[in-house]
């Protein structure tokens, strides 16, 4: 019998790699995690938002790595009025290997903020790809059933000038307002936040330009261009002009999502679009004119609202500065609530313009007042004596 003759192969090393090899608090942990998650596991939202705008009181060790003109760098804390438990707290010295130095997690309250509708960019897209294809098929149904021949004459003149002026307020707080607070606020939670509803005001201001185009092909005789004449001359509306140029000028952040999300929607945009258009569009024969605007609605009341008041929720409860943001918030309610109700009252010669009349101007007024009181009353805030003028 022939033996069989072992042959040299290499043979398998196994090597302890050190780093791997080393013991360290949570080595064992199957997630890495940073921060701090609101919940008891870390969302996906979290994972992509927290920390991607560092700050140098929490691991930018080497401090902002770009100034402006005046020598500020990154995000000053004092771009808004209102403080967060810490903003007064003094950057840490910084030398070799000092990283966060004295300072652990959170680095100050700003960061505590997470959004409750948990926006970044993948849910921004698919929730405005979904608007927008929804807003479309129900104009190309609309066009194909002939619907736009149903429209009472008045409501189409009122849809040209009135419904199309509203895309001037939309862009111009898209664009202006938001936009730029999103640039000035503190940490990438917010940032995401602001950002996604500067996207839907654009976008809301889109969708009624492009239905705009539509009408002026599939109705003879409406007139394309007539908002642009009602927005700068029609007295009823510049009162809402001359608010929402105002709200584009202010400079302090927070005061700026503040005037609009918490003052100016509730009196002024609710009261346009819910107590006048969806209401008296159907009596006039349109079923198509409340799609859109009830998207732009929803924008509002049921995801930008919601970020607000977790943010200014925060503020108002904050651990070291609750009394001072209140005295602040109050000071601009004083200052953007009669702005905001003397627009509305400007607003008033719209209520007899259609044929078919929605409920009464006052009513209107009254709701979307007491919708405003309920926002003031869940942030802790009192309703200022202006809003009986």
């Amino acid at each position: 019998m022939t033996a069989t003759e072992e042959r040299s192969v290499p043979k398998p090393v196994f090597t302890d790699a050190e780093a791997g090899a080393k013991v360290f608090p949570d080595s064992d942990a199957r997630r890495f995690n940073y921060y701090n998650s609101a919940k008891r596991k870390q969302s996906h939202y979290e994972d992509v938002t927290v920390e991607v705008q560092p700050d140098p009181r929490h691991y930018l060790s080497q401090g902002w790595l770009y100034a402006f003109a005046d020598g500020k760098g990154g995000y000053p804390l004092e771009w808004t009025a209102l403080k967060a438990w810490g903003s007064d707290r003094p950057e840490p010295e910084r030398g070799p290997g000092s990283g966060g130095k004295g300072y652990d997690w959170p680095a100050h309250g700003w960061h505590e903020f997470r959004d409750p509708n948990e926006e970044w960019e993948l849910t921004l897209y698919r929730y405005n790809a979904n608007v927008v294809r929804q807003l479309n098929q129900n104009v190309d149904a609309a066009r194909q059933a002939k619907a736009f021949e149903q429209w009472n004459p008045n409501w189409v003149d009122f849809v040209a000038k009135h419904v199309g002026a509203w895309m001037h307020v939309d862009h111009g707080l898209g664009l202006y307002l938001f936009a730029n607070a999103n640039r000035r606020a503190p940490t990438n939670m917010h940032n995401n936040a602001i950002s996604v509803n500067s996207m839907h005001r654009i976008r809301a201001a889109q969708d009624l330009a492009l239905y705009n185009f539509t009408l002026t092909e599939e109705i003879e005789g409406f007139d394309g261009t007539a908002h642009l004449e009602t927005w700068n001359s029609d007295p009823a509306w510049q009162g809402v002009r001359e608010t929402a140029e105002q709200l584009t000028g202010i400079w302090d952040w927070c005061e700026a999502i503040f005037a609009a999300n918490v003052v100016f929607e509730p009196l002024v945009g609710e009261l346009f679009r819910s107590n006048l258009v969806q209401q008296a569009a159907p009596a006039n024969g349109d079923f198509v004119t409340p799609t859109l605007v009830g998207a732009g609605e929803f924008d509002y009341s049921e995801r930008d609202l919601r970020y607000t008041k977790a943010m200014f929720d925060l503020l108002v409860n904050d651990r070291q500065y609750a009394e001072h943001n209140k005295g602040i918030l109050q000071g601009w309610l004083e200052d953007w609530v009669p702005r905001c109700i003397a627009a509305a009252r400007t607003l008033q010669p719209l209520w007899s313009q259609p044929d078919a009349k929605p409920t009464r101007f006052e009513d209107g007024l009254d709701r979307a007042k007491s919708r405003f009181v309920g926002i003031l009353s869940d942030l802790g805030l009192k309703a200022p004596k202006e809003l009986g003028q």
